[in-house]
Order: structure tokens, then sequence, then C-alpha cells
């Protein structure tokens, strides 16, 4: 079955930074394009940032653009998502997704990370 499976979340100052993981499995990894999503306690989902299946194009939130750099590996089958210049506000349950080239909807989920940004 299809597991996606974040890693490298935790608490970190203001300021700082953290590097998140997504490792995929089960999946043709080249055949699905990336996003990475973030929900706050008591705020819905919210996308974050997207990576084409080669990683020649990306997008981002504007919350998080020029701080925020998501990357991928296609022979370890893994996306990152660098964050720089960490906010209180980027405080959030972080997740990554992927959806088939020809779709509009992520099809799979992880089960997210938890990032904590103190002021």
């Amino acid at each position: 079955q299809v597991q996606l499976v974040e890693s490298g979340g935790g608490l970190v100052q203001a300021g700082g930074s953290l590097r998140l993981s997504c490792a995929a499995s089960g999946l043709i990894f080249e055949r699905y394009e990336m996003g990475w999503f973030r929900q706050a306690p008591g705020k819905e989902r919210e996308f974050i940032a997207w990576i084409y299946w080669s990683g020649g194009s990306t997008n981002y939130a504007n919350s998080v653009k020029g701080r925020f750099t998501v990357s991928r590996d296609n022979a370890k089958n893994t996306v990152y998502l660098q964050m720089n210049n960490l906010e209180p506000e980027d405080t959030a349950v972080y997740y990554c997704a992927a959806r088939a080239r020809s779709s509009s909807v992520y099809n799979y989920w992880g089960q997210g990370t938890q990032v904590t940004v103190s002021s």
C-alpha cells in the first residue's frame, strides 16, 4: 500500500530552521507531484508548497514564499521542505501529499509531523 512518512519536525526558536522529509513507498514516485500542507490548531488545512514530478517547477503560498524551499530526490523517493526564518505563526502539523500527474486531487497523505516555533 502507499505510505507517506514525514519526519524532521520539532521545536525551534523564531528565526531558526528545520528541514522536513517525506519518504514515499508503494507508488512510482516519478509519476506523482508532491505537495506540502499544514494545519494549525483551530484552523483549516492550508497549502504550503508544490513540486512537479521532475522537480523542475515549484509553487508556494505567499505566507512562506522566500522562506521555504521544496525539493525532491526521485532516486530516494523523498520530498523535502526546507524552512528558514521560522515564525511562531508557522506552528502547525505539516503534511505531505501526493497526486498523480493527471489529477488535481491529492490521493495520498502522510500522518503529519508537528512543527512548533517559539517566540
